[in-house]
């Protein structure tokens, strides 16, 4: 094979086998443009359950979720925080009828949520693994 041609294929492999990595499992991913290269575990804590308002770099953080399916949210927290979704939902009733924060915003699908966090600086969303696409970028998987 022309050398010309193996780089692009070991490419292709590398970032085929970093995909693999994060299929099925929720992941925490920027917009494609963001400045923001990686994510703690601590830091997405921090952000997810409402404690740190800014991303690295000082911008000014918008968490999202994804609605649908579900499993995505349970799934995550479960692996984040070792809480369910309704450990959660009680958490998150507490903190926003005390005014002290908001949930995470809720964006529909998995296309509307990488449209929302393509489009809005500072956005820092839980989605599927087997959804993310060029439009974003995984700053934290679980084990990883």
């Amino acid at each position: 094979m022309p050398r010309t041609l193996t780089i692009p294929l070991r490419l292709a492999a590398l970032l085929l086998a970093g995909a693999l990595a994060w299929a099925g499992e929720p992941v925490v991913v920027v917009g494609a443009d963001s400045r923001v290269e990686k994510l703690t575990r601590d830091e997405v804590i921090n952000l997810f359950m409402g404690r740190q308002k800014r991303l690295p770099g000082g911008v000014l953080a918008v968490p999202l979720q994804q609605a649908q399916p579900e499993t995505v949210r349970a799934r995550f927290y479960q692996l984040l925080v070792d809480k369910d979704l309704a450990e959660i939902n009680t958490y998150w009733a507490r903190l926003f009828f005390s005014g002290q924060a908001q949930p995470p915003e809720l964006a529909g699908s998995a296309k509307d949520l990488l449209k929302r966090v393509a489009r809005t600086p500072g956005a820092v969303a839980i989605i599927d693994g087997d959804a993310v696409d060029h439009r974003v970028r995984v700053v934290f998987m679980f084990g990883k």
